[in-house]
């Protein structure tokens, strides 16, 4: 994949490859030059509104259940100060520096849109501390995931006013020194503008994004895994023709099938007759289990990329009428909902590993590897133990999928009163994707095992190259012994993306589904 190092904000271009670049790579951010223009036509209508003296939520009236309150014009200024100040108010663990860093270019990018109203200095600030790695301390928890992740983007907010903290240099800091140390000057909020930086849904999109590019990279892991399994156990092919695949008619599942054949091209293992007539349901459907996953993953996909570029707010600056209109676009529900889909389409990846491993694992299965993958079976227990691992695994992984969608609980004296709870949504799947890849490590670890059995037939090409990478880093277990180290060295492989590079160097790219059309 070709390397990104400099990502453009225009308010309705931004990809989840690029969050990552920045968020993880530390690509250098610009502003496009249309984005000033519209910030600062943005602040100018709302500038005017406010001299009218109209009633406009959050600019001239208090927050919630207090936006009866009509605020003098005069203390706009003051408003916005109270607003960050008091939402400050998360709580748990520091989120993890590419997960602020996403949150604040998802930030900059909706700013970059001129429809909050607030001025190109609040753009400019948050791409300053990006480029100088200026990250502020958000913590975790505290959420509904409604009117914007309020809590969240509030502490985001702190160290542009020389408030909270901050980390800079890999040291934590009170917000306003990260800032001079930086060289950044700090920002006095106008009418508006603690509002513009904080209602909206940012936290959650910025975290589900950066999820959603790992899960995209499961789906890839969970394709060499399986395809590693179907080695080892002499998988009947014909279970993986394209013509099955197609006339299903699922995208999802051709590319998965497709990918499993190029991935056991010319193995010298499948090249007789099968020993089976059919296998059983995780071998023989996992074009249809594993491409039902990437169906899912296409829509989040879609819903993300729409979310990203799109107004989160309230109110709304209209540029090309001059509106300043109040509504709802900060709740979180359209991304909710697919945060919810992700986590269930990266558990089945979990969960369809698991079964495979104890089908190598189990002789009466297999009638080809010897039980649990070990030589001397009952002096010695093989992989038996790296089986109950998987499955603990799974099984909080099926705990953490329990919807938190369908439990919304009222806020603000009920003015809020049906929130989304998708900052939850989004924090459970970072278990979520580390559970899952500690299984598909577990997977790989046994197939690398099994494949050692197969007296020096070669697997397929993009399965040996995986098969020559981890083999530098775990070696053929012939008798018991301490497996917790070796587990770790692939789920580092994993996690660094290095498997996934190495296996698509030998063979090429493996295919992704097309994206869908985006809404209007």
């Amino acid at each position: 994949m070709k390397k990104i190092n400099v990502v453009k904000l225009t308010g309705d271009s931004l990809t989840i490859k690029q969050i990552k670049a920045v968020a993880r790579d530390y690509a250098k951010v610009e502003i496009d030059k249309k984005a000033f223009s519209k910030s600062k036509l943005g602040y100018n209508i709302l500038k005017d509104k406010i001299n009218q003296k109209e009633k406009i939520y959050g600019v001239t009236t208090g927050f919630g259940e207090f936006s009866q309150v009509f605020i003098d014009p005069d203390k706009a200024a003051q408003l916005q100060l109270n607003l960050i100040r008091s939402h400050s108010a998360g709580v748990g663990d520091p989120a993890k520096e590419d997960v602020v860093r996403a949150t604040m270019l998802c930030r900059a990018n909706y700013l970059a849109s001129g429809m909050s109203g607030g001025r190109p200095i609040l753009l400019q600030t948050l791409v300053e501390m990006l480029n100088k790695k200026v990250t502020p301390l958000i913590l975790e928890q505290g959420s509904v995931g409604s009117s914007g992740d309020l809590a969240p983007l509030a502490m985001m907010t702190l160290p542009m006013i020389g408030e909270g903290e901050a980390f800079y240099e890999g040291k934590r800091m009170p917000g306003k020194i990260a800032m001079k140390k930086a060289g950044i000057p700090l920002i006095k909020l106008q009418a508006k503008e603690g509002l513009a930086l904080i209602n909206g849904d940012t936290f959650m999109a910025g975290l589900g994004s950066l999820e959603l590019y790992d899960a995209l990279q499961i789906a890839k892991l969970s394709e060499i895994a399986c395809a590693m399994t179907m080695e080892s156990i002499e998988v009947v092919l014909q279970a993986m023709d394209e013509k099955i695949a197609r006339a299903r008619k699922f995208e999802g599942q051709i590319v998965t099938a497709s990918n499993l054949r190029k991935l056991m091209n010319k193995s010298e293992i499948l090249s007789g007759p099968p020993t089976r007539v059919q296998d059983c349901y995780s071998i023989r459907c996992a074009p249809v289990i594993l491409g039902a996953s990437r169906e899912s993953l296409l829509w989040v996909k879609r819903q993300f990329e729409t979310e990203i570029n799109a107004a989160q707010d309230n109110p709304l600056v209209f540029l090309e009428t001059g509106e300043v209109l109040s509504g709802g676009n900060f709740h979180g529900q359209p991304i909710c909902m697919p945060l919810e889909t992700m986590a269930q389409a990266i558990q089945e990846y979990a969960n369809a590993s698991e079964i495979r491993q104890e089908r190598m694992n189990n002789p009466y299965y297999s009638k080809i590897l010897p039980a649990f993958l070990i030589e001397s079976g009952g002096l010695n227990s093989g992989f038996m133990m790296p089986q109950y691992a998987s499955a603990a695994l799974v099984n909080e992984n099926k705990i953490l999928c329990y919807p938190g969608i369908v439990d919304s609980i009222p806020v603000s004296a009920g003015q809020e009163d049906d929130c989304s709870m998708g900052t939850n949504a989004a924090l459970k799947i970072q278990r979520i994707i580390r559970n899952t890849r500690y299984v598909l490590a577990i997977e790989l670890m046994l197939g690398c095992q099994a494949l050692d059995f197969k007296k020096g037939k070669k697997p397929g090409k993009g399965i040996k190259a995986a098969y020559d990478l981890i083999r530098n880093y775990v070696p053929y277990i012939k008798v018991d012994t301490i497996l917790y180290k070796y587990v770790e060295n692939i789920f580092n492989l994993i996690k660094s993306e290095k498997l996934v590079e190495t296996v698509e160097k030998s063979m090429g790219p493996l295919k992704e589904p097309e994206d869908l059309p985006k809404p209007l």
